[in-house]
Formats: C-alpha cells, sequence, structure tokens
C-alpha cells in the first residue's frame, strides 16, 4: 500500500504527487476519472471521493492523506462541505494523518499583511465555507481523531492553474489584446506558484511542528500590472494593456458566466493590496518562493 494517497489532480494535486513520486514514494492518486501525471511510483484510482465507505478502503494502510480535491467554483457551499467531510471521515478510519490545501478566503476584509493567526471571519458565502473546512478539520485534531493541517495558498499561477490572472489576464497578454482586470492592477497582490504550494504541503507533512495548525504557502507579492509585464516579456508578447472592469461590467458579464459573479463576490481581494506573510512556514522549515519569472514561464 501507498504510504501516501493524494485525493484531486488539480494543478496543485498533480504537483504534489509528482513531487512526492519524484521523492521515491509509492503514492495513490483518487479522482472522479483516473487521470493524473504518470509516474511508475503512482497509481491512479478512478473514485468519486464523496464515497466514503469506498474511499475509506483506497485509504486503509496510508499513512498521510493529501486532501487536494475541488469541486466547480460557484458550487462551493453546497458541494464542498459533504465532500470534505467524507475525505475527513475516510482518513479518520484509515487512521491517517490529514494534510489539507486551502485558501485565503476564509480571513475575510483586513487591514495589513495576513498571518496564520489572523481571525477567519469571512463575510462571503465561499469564504465561510473555507473557514468552517478548516474549522471541522481542526475540531477532529483537538479531539484526537486524526492529526491535520491546513496549507493555504493565494491567487494561484503555474501550469494547469486556474485563478483570475490565469483565465482572463494571461490568455489576453500573450495574444497581444486588452485584458480585462477584475481590480485595481496596480494594488499589491501576494501569489502562489503551484510547484512551491505543492513542496509546502509535502514539507509540512513531515514534520512534527507541523500539525494542529494552518500554514501560509510561499508568496511572490506583486501587483497584476507585473506579473502581466513578465508574463509578457518572457513570451516575447506586447506590452500589457490592461484596464479595470467597472461594476456594470462586471454585473454584465455574470449574467453569462457564473464565474464572474464568484470574483465578484471576492472584490475586496483585488481592489486594495492584499498582502499574505509567509514567514512562519520559511522560518520553520526553510522554504520561500520561486521568482516570478520561474512561476509564469512553466
Amino acid at each position: 500500500m501507498a504510504g501516501a494517497v493524494v485525493v484531486g489532480a488539480g494543478a496543485t494535486g498533480a504537483a504534489t504527487v509528482r513531487q512526492l513520486a519524484e521523492r521515491g514514494e509509492r503514492v495513490r492518486l483518487v479522482t472522479r476519472s483516473g487521470s493524473g501525471p504518470e509516474h511508475p511510483g503512482i497509481e491512479r484510482i478512478a473514485l468519486d471521493a464523496g464515497r466514503t465507505e469506498e474511499l475509506a478502503e483506497v485509504l486503509a494502510g496510508a499513512d498521510t492523506v493529501f486532501n487536494a480535491a475541488m469541486t466547480a467554483y460557484h458550487t462551493w457551499p453546497q458541494t464542498l462541505p459533504p465532500l470534505f467531510d467524507s475525505i475527513l471521515a475516510a482518513t479518520e478510519r484509515a487512521g491517517a494523518d490529514y494534510v489539507m490545501l486551502g485558501n485565503l478566503y476564509g480571513y475575510g476584509p483586513v487591514a495589513g499583511p495576513l498571518t496564520e493567526r489572523t481571525p477567519l471571519r469571512a463575510r462571503t458565502r465561499k469564504g465561510r465555507v473555507r473557514a468552517e473546512l478548516w474549522r471541522r478539520a481542526e475540531r477532529a485534531h483537538a479531539e484526537g481523531r486524526l492529526r491535520a493541517t491546513e496549507v493555504r495558498a493565494a491567487q494561484f499561477l503555474g501550469p494547469g492553474a486556474v485563478s483570475p490572472f490565469t483565465l482572463v489576464v494571461a490568455p489576453r497578454v500573450l495574444d497581444g489584446e486588452l485584458a480585462l482586470v477584475h481590480g485595481n492592477p496596480d494594488a499589491a497582490h501576494s501569489f502562489s506558484y503551484t510547484e512551491d504550494v505543492a513542496a509546502a504541503l509535502v514539507a509540512v507533512a513531515g514534520d512534527d511542528r507541523a500539525w494542529g495548525r494552518a500554514w501560509h504557502a510561499p508568496v511572490i507579492t506583486g501587483t497584476v500590472r507585473e506579473a502581466a509585464t513578465a508574463l509578457a516579456e518572457l513570451h516575447g508578447a506586447p506590452e500589457p494593456r490592461l484596464e479595470q472592469l467597472t461594476e456594470r461590467e462586471l454585473a454584465l458579464l455574470a449574467f453569462g458566466d457564473p464565474l464572474w459573479r464568484e470574483f465578484a463576490e471576492l472584490g475586496y481581494m483585488a481592489e486594495r493590496p492584499f498582502v499574505v506573510d509567509d514567514g512562519d512556514l520559511r522560518g520553520t522549515f526553510g522554504l520561500k518562493a520561486s521568482t516570478l519569472a520561474a512561476a509564469l514561464a512553466g
């Protein structure tokens, strides 16, 4: 049996399972379709992780379970809690450690840099869901049912990453077209490179100091304009043209695509500086963020 099981093969889940395999570990990857990276050390399993009994069988004998699962963005309030409850319950039955991939939504609007000690006071639907998912894992840890930790990532960069920048800005920049930006393109913002986040997940899983608390993944802090300019330079594209979306434009876009409606809910993260402090992770595990160029070049 594999010592580690990764649930979910999005960009970060795929990077995590690959990094584990490249370290010589045997690892199982659970996805609905059985897809994911190919490697002699990776066993891919097609399974809906919401089927707790079946998932528990797959997890039997595992040392660590990495929850990098995700559902459709606009369905999070309805679909994430039952899925995460299933993965948490199956992990508990397996007697394995639980490492959860999280994000920053649970904090809500704040003044100044975010730390792991910033209270979880989200006011949005998705923010409240993310906060509650961690509280359930934290409660299981406190009750001695398993050991749990969470790595919270900022807006993703990297191959296959899904974020406002990769979905909305990057394609337009590479095509030399005007990019409509949700929020202020010149406000300081923290990004996380998927490979750095995967490295953080692997690091916390192997250290007794990690358990019972959350950690911020390594971050690259800059502006959307700086990221767009670096991307254009790397790929020989014209100088980026960025324009901030108006509220009316955003509302019109939301009529045709629910994703835009979800972006609007989290406008506070884009309209003014939203900066993360990753000092705890760097100081404890010696990890640091890759360069912006490395994150955009993949």
